[in-house]
């Protein structure tokens, strides 16, 4: 429909024109097949969510050899043009580079409704670079369309829906790969490979960190939204309800119809390297804690956010604990870190890889405890690691497959239905929520100095106190709690439905 002998006025104008056609695709309907890959065609991928992180999707496969892509999708048509540039200025950097033309088309749809891309048959993959409220949802779509997906961290907004999502992935035959990163980091690998080896003795606590600047988002009045949204879009699954401009963009993370908060944003990453970190009852990686209790609040200004701008959780795996820690406000670092992960072992601590026995201050290498080799799946990189793997169409031979990241990205839910289901309690009065856990008591008095060289009165200051929760790891669900049971999942609006199941 569109080629690159368009000038961009008539490329836009063509693109922005189709945008409202209606999509035929069947929502939950029956799978349509997937294109079967010669293993040097070139895949064709719809990149959906235009904004932050989605210039890194596009960036990512723009410049890869047999990869093309085939359209941009956003509410928002106002995000298309700078993703066109985008392509364009990667073919030209690949043509400088390598001295030939761009394996990537510049035959590039533009639409503002995912089902469009999805409905094309000539269509691979989907990448999810959304609002997390439709990771899970486009998934879903995806898989039962035929496509392959890769999904942006956390994979669900809730824990039935990445359930679901896991579900799909399995019953289609689709590759998934879930946004954690890290998971095509060999030195994670490394270091989770010399933890579960036992050769640093017993892992004590596994410690997600998430030091990030997050200031005041203000209050942004209700009004009509731009021409240029289809806002009804970008709801989605969630409940309608009235326009404002702190959801589009960026700052519908610290509502909790869309988002949730900084600890399923950055902190998901760190989340799931806690968890690589720990140990498996049967080998691996361990799945989901016993109990989950967190605590926090929305502290040093008042504005329009509801999630917490500080929390500590803190998951009881038996062994070990899995401490979680979220800052919004300024700070310092903790142990050199402030967006990280340490593993405090009998025998030292792996602080972002590196190994420091106890009472050293240099690290010594892992590599010499365990073999580095063969730690990751094929691709080079994150993405370039779903592509091969759609290649050979093995899921093994992902880093990050979509269960691993609904594993991850349950214990960010566990932890905000916990603070989301606490309350009141005054910073002044003694608390013995965490039994005796010294750590978990460290971490909270930290917190509490933390808050204090912000300015705050501790002693005229509440903060919420979460319900302790017990997990059945089997169902996926609470022990003998029903209001928590109901947050773990949402009323859905229709036609942006999530099943009950796949059948």
């Amino acid at each position: 429909m569109l080629t690159s002998r368009l000038s961009r006025r008539q490329f836009m104008s063509c693109s922005l024109g189709a945008a409202g056609v209606g999509a035929s695709f069947a929502i939950g309907g029956t799978k349509s097949s997937g294109r079967v890959l010669g293993a040097n065609e070139t895949i064709r991928i719809a990149v959906a969510g235009l904004n932050g992180r989605g210039g890194s999707h596009v960036g990512e496969f723009a410049k890869m050899p047999g990869v093309s892509i085939a359209y941009l999708v956003d509410p928002d048509t106002r995000t298309y043009q700078k993703r066109l540039d985008q392509i364009e200025e990667c073919c030209r950097q690949v043509e400088r580079k390598e001295g030939h033309s761009s394996t990537q088309a510049r035959e590039v749809r533009t639409v503002q409704d995912v089902r469009r891309a999805l409905d094309d048959k000539s269509v691979d993959a989907v990448s999810v670079a959304t609002p997390n409220h439709w990771h899970a949802l486009i998934t879903i779509w995806g898989c039962q369309a035929g496509k392959d997906v890769y999904v942006e961290k956390p994979c669900s907004h809730n824990v039935h829906e990445g359930r679901i999502a896991v579900e799909a992935a399995r019953r289609y035959n689709r590759i998934v790969q879930h946004g954690t990163q890290s998971r095509s980091s060999r030195d994670w690998a490394l270091a989770a490979a010399a933890i579960q080896s036992g050769k640093l003795g017993k892992l004590l606590v596994s410690r997600g960190l998430c030091y990030k600047p997050r200031g005041s988002i203000g209050v942004k009045p209700t009004t009509i939204p731009p021409a240029e949204v289809d806002f009804d879009i970008w709801l989605g699954p969630a409940a309608r309800q009235p326009y404002h401009a702190n959801l589009v963009h960026y700052n519908w993370h610290w509502f909790w119809d869309f988002g949730n908060g900084d600890i399923g944003n950055q902190g998901v990453h760190q989340m799931d390297i806690a968890r690589w970190m720990i140990p498996g009852a049967h080998g691996g990686s361990a799945t989901y804690p016993k109990t989950v209790r967190s605590l926090g609040g929305r502290f040093g200004y008042r504005d329009q956010g509801q999630t917490a701008n500080t929390q500590i959780t803190v998951m009881d795996y038996g062994d070990t604990q899995l401490i979680f820690e979220v800052r919004g406000l300024k700070t310092g670092a903790f142990h050199g870190q402030k967006v990280g992960n340490i593993a405090h072992l009998e025998d030292g601590m792996i602080v972002e890889g590196k190994f420091y026995p106890k009472g050293a201050t240099t690290p010594v290498p892992l590599t010499g405890i365990v073999k580095a080799d063969g730690v990751r799946g094929p691709g080079g990189g994150h993405f370039g690691n779903f592509i091969a793997a759609m290649r050979s169409r093995k899921v093994e031979d992902l880093n990050a497959d979509i269960l691993e990241g609904h594993y991850s990205a349950v214990l960010c839910h566990l932890a905000n239905i916990s603070l989301r289901l606490g309350q009141e309690v005054p910073f002044s009065k003694q608390s013995h929520a965490f039994g005796d856990d010294k750590d978990a008591y460290d971490t909270l008095s930290h917190m509490e100095e933390h808050l204090k060289e912000n300015g705050l009165a501790l002693d005229q200051l509440n903060y919420q106190l979460g319900r302790e929760l017990t997990f059945d790891a089997g169902t996926e669900s609470f022990v003998s709690d029903s209001e928590g049971n109901r947050l773990l999942t949402r009323p859905y609006r229709a036609p942006f439905l999530v099943p009950d199941r796949i059948a």
